[in-house]
């Protein structure tokens, strides 16, 4: 009976190189650089290869638990004292305390990952960007007038700070008008800009 095997792309691809090199359509210092490794590997691929057939080829610990992985009765260990008696802190502040008081060793996000699991913790919403898009400016002189308001010390230490108010013409960014008022504010705009700047 044939056995299924499952291989990434990267092992398929060693596959036909291997072949081309095995029928001597290639070298293998050839073979080296199409799949980007040592000769010294390719002579350990070929050797594999030749003994195991394509399967040779699938990496050995694919399908194996990792030599680094938290068993599940941890994490559940874990996940019961987070519930026990840290339900209400967030996962770096647990994460501390479990180090501190309980000798946990694995890393916070995976504290996380289990506190969402286990419904302890709900896992915020990634925030939506809405691009700010670009405005273009108004095609004719005074089709838009924008009036703005700078508080500053204008005047050093020689008097109180003011607000400096200035209508700019958006199509050319000239500066029509301005003048020093004490706010920035709706009663405190220039009498000039109950009118329309002049142009």
């Amino acid at each position: 009976m044939k056995e299924l095997i499952t291989m990434k792309s990267k092992e398929l691809e060693r596959v036909s190189v291997l072949n081309d090199l095995l029928n001597k359509r290639i070298k293998q210092k050839h073979a080296a650089s199409l799949l980007l490794i040592s000769t010294r590997q390719v002579r350990r691929l070929v050797k594999r290869y030749r003994r195991n057939g394509a399967g040779g080829l699938v990496h050995l610990a694919r399908g194996k638990q990792g030599n680094r992985a938290i068993s599940q009765t941890e994490k559940d260990r874990v996940a019961d004292l987070v519930r026990d008696r840290y339900s209400d802190f967030g996962p770096t502040l647990a994460h501390e305390k479990l180090v501190e008081n309980h000798g946990v060793t694995f890393g916070v996000d995976t504290l996380r990952q289990e506190m969402i699991k286990a419904g302890i913790w709900k896992a915020k919403r990634r925030k939506v960007v809405i691009p700010h898009l670009y405005r273009q400016r108004r095609a004719c002189f005074g089709e838009l007038v924008q009036l703005d308001g700078s508080p500053h010390h204008w005047f050093e230490n020689r008097c109180e700070a003011c607000t400096l108010i200035a209508f700019i013409d958006d199509a050319t960014s000239k500066i029509l008008s301005g003048e020093f008022v004490d706010h920035e504010g709706t009663f405190a705009l220039p009498t000039s800009a109950i009118q329309c700047p002049k142009m």
